[in-house]
């Protein structure tokens, strides 16, 4: 039987939008209650996170700010998309480009860095997805963003292609870093394949691919992905009673966390208020 709420951790698979991901674990779940965090590019593969029935409400306040991706870069070309799906724009020789050159303009991506997403992006602007727009035939300039990149490493390198395992923050674009790259070797660049390792706490460890699934259904159920996704209290009978009608707690917490009733049911998330405590959402 399946499972009535939970996350499922999903292998994305290439040429599959995320919505596409929505509809097919909708059919394999049996609900029409599914939602899905951090959307992935139709050509990128690797973790996406979704939610069933009422872990659906669990998504808006994931934490899913830590992100890993292994990329490939193409230099010598940029296109129209900053990767391997738009048109090619120019290309340009990359003879003369050396591994120190490009480990060196690399490193100058690590840390805070300022960055302006693609404009085939899904950012919006005046209401509208970027890409949206840029189909319309606007052209859309975007403010550069600031990101946080932990850290860069080359796997591979045997130019013009370069190969790349990236830990940054939410909101990065590994298809800028692309074009930026190439910018400054002066050779342009493109993004050629992208797969997200990890999500917050989620690896390609906890995910599977949708023909899994459809042979064997697998969640993490609403009570561990909470445990999983943020810090976790465990409450005595007294107060899981407040907690059930949503009543403000006398307790010190450092950020949302998720309660739990004394035999381990997942109650409710709540927040810092005062010297208290409030609820963000309960879920009982």
């Amino acid at each position: 039987m399946i499972p009535e709420s939970g996350l499922v951790v999903v292998d994305k698979p290439g040429a599959m939008t995320s919505h596409d991901v929505v509809a097919r674990v909708r059919r394999l779940a049996g609900t029409r209650k599914v939602g899905h965090a951090g959307t992935l590019d139709p050509m990128a593969t690797g973790v996406l996170v979704l939610a069933t029935n009422r872990a659906t409400r669990l998504l808006g306040h994931l934490t899913l700010t830590d992100k890993r991706y292994d990329a490939t870069i193409r230099l010598g070309a940029t296109t129209t998309t900053d990767d391997a799906e738009g048109d090619v724009l120019e290309t340009r020789s990359t003879v003369e480009l050396t591994e120190a050159a490009v480990r060196a303009a690399l490193d100058a991506f690590v840390g805070e860095i300022d960055q302006v997403p693609s404009s085939v992006s899904a950012v919006k602007v005046a209401g509208k997805r970027a890409y949206a727009r840029v189909r319309e035939g606007e052209q859309v300039e975007l403010p550069p963003r600031r990101v946080t990149i932990h850290s860069l490493e080359v796997s591979g390198l045997d130019l013009p292609e370069v190969r790349v395992s990236v830990h940054c923050s939410s909101g990065t674009y590994i298809r800028a870093i692309a074009r930026d790259l190439g910018v400054a070797l002066g050779v342009g660049g493109h993004l050629t394949a992208l797969r997200r390792t990890s999500v917050g706490p989620f690896t390609l460890a906890d995910a599977h691919t949708l023909d899994e699934l459809d042979d064997r259904w697998a969640v993490i159920p609403i009570a561990d992905a909470a445990r999983t996704a943020f810090p976790s209290r465990d409450l005595d009978d007294e107060r899981s009673a407040d907690v059930r009608v949503g009543r403000g707690l006398d307790v010190a917490l450092d950020e949302t966390t998720a309660l739990f009733a004394p035999d381990g049911e997942f109650l409710a998330l709540y927040r810092p208020s005062g010297d208290g405590a409030r609820p963000v959402a309960v879920f009982v």
